[in-house]
């Protein structure tokens, strides 16, 4: 046999060779165990998440319907199912959170000491078991959420960085952590239809920490709090929740969100319920002042959102932001109340926000300039 019939003869029988096992490979494939979905979480009242349990321990998180994350048991290797999905491992413990408003769901959890990083500054904290946690060191400052301490982040291990929807005006941010290897999970509880929604939220960190009875305790408490709360009936006024940003425009939450909810539940109407959600992925609008002045002019109370607005205490100081403010009936009537930090660090609180703004509406409030979560601007 020649040199030539001998290299074809060769090549041929390594050819076979391959298909061989490239079709052994397919049928160990074919015959490998799929997992199994075993439950799907119980949701009452959140819209933006949910959690399928597979038989093999995991289970798969999708946020706002297409973000995926698959949840492994620790040291479990990936499995065959979802590959397309985000991975996370147990125990997750090393945690950076950018949505302040999460913080006090791992409150609730006992689970602080998860969370090993913030985006939120001592000083902008009104939970005090953060601030103490801040001092102590045993959770660290690692930038706000638009300009993070990327070697920070990454010298301290961490394995999920918790973002706001703040972080869609930042998408550059999340591309980079996602670069250096740490996965980023867009928190969406602003995006729920109604407060407890929000709440619910504490069913997934309770999934991400292994504290499911936890979680579910929790929120069958704040349901019982919601029904058990006694709003006094009174004559339907319209309130405007609002803030004016740095290029002096009025911000305000779309119809629908949580925050109409609130106001609703409390006996109120939300003067901008028509503004609706649409395609831009953010639950807030912002409006010219003109704009803004036609819709909540005559509104019986203004709530002003110090979140990101920045904290008001005086009339004076809400008119330095805008003249036309003055021309509104609750800023004559004196009927203009500031939202403080804990409204929505405090997360967990939903009924005690609904009857803060029942006791303004019902006029309980009349002799009072404080609440537990507003307090009238003077």
């Amino acid at each position: 046999m020649s040199g030539r019939v001998r290299q074809v003869h060769c090549l041929a029988a390594l050819l076979l060779c391959a298909l061989l096992l490239i079709g052994c490979g397919s049928a160990l494939e074919a015959a490998a165990p799929q997992a199994q979905v075993t439950g799907h979480m119980e949701l009452i009242y959140a819209e933006q998440f949910s959690v399928d349990c597979y038989d093999d321990g995991s289970a798969l998180i999708t946020i706002g319907g297409t973000d995926r994350y698959l949840l492994l048991p620790e040291g479990a290797e990936p499995p065959a199912h979802d590959r397309d999905a985000v991975l996370l491992r147990k125990p997750l413990q090393k945690l950076y959170l950018a949505a302040s408003s999460a913080m006090d769901l791992f409150l609730q959890l006992d689970a602080l000491d998860r969370v090993r990083m913030t985006s939120t500054s001592e000083n902008n904290w009104a939970i005090p078991q953060v601030v103490q946690a801040l001092e102590s060191g045993s959770m660290l400052y690692a930038g706000k959420y638009s300009a993070p301490d990327f070697e920070r982040i990454l010298s301290e291990g961490c394995d999920l960085s918790i973002q706001s929807t703040m972080i869609y005006h930042s998408p550059e941010i999340r591309e980079k952590l996602t670069e250096l290897g740490v996965p980023v999970l867009v928190e969406r509880s602003s995006y729920e239809s109604h407060p407890l929604g929000r709440v619910e939220w504490i069913k997934l960190y309770g999934v991400l920490t292994g504290r499911e009875e936890e979680a579910a305790r929790f929120f069958e408490e704040q349901l019982r709090q919601l029904n058990a709360l006694q709003t006094v009936e009174a004559e339907a006024k319209d309130v405007a929740f609002f803030y004016i940003n740095s290029a002096g425009m009025a911000v305000v939450h779309k119809g629908g969100d949580y925050v109409a909810k609130m106001i609703e539940l409390a006996g109120g109407r939300y003067v901008f319920e028509d503004l609706r959600r649409d395609d831009s992925a953010l639950s807030t609008v912002n409006l010219q002042m003109e704009s803004f002045y036609a819709g909540a002019r005559d509104a019986d109370v203004l709530i002003y959102n110090s979140a990101i607005g920045g904290n008001l205490d005086t009339l004076a100081q809400l008119l330095s932001k805008s003249e036309l403010l003055s021309d509104f009936k609750a800023v004559q009537s004196g009927n203009v109340w500031c939202a403080g930090q804990n409204m929505f660090q405090e997360s967990s609180a939903s009924a005690g926000m609904i009857a803060d703004i029942n006791a303004i509406l019902s006029g309980q409030a009349s002799e009072l300039d404080e609440l537990r979560f507003l307090h009238r601007l003077r």
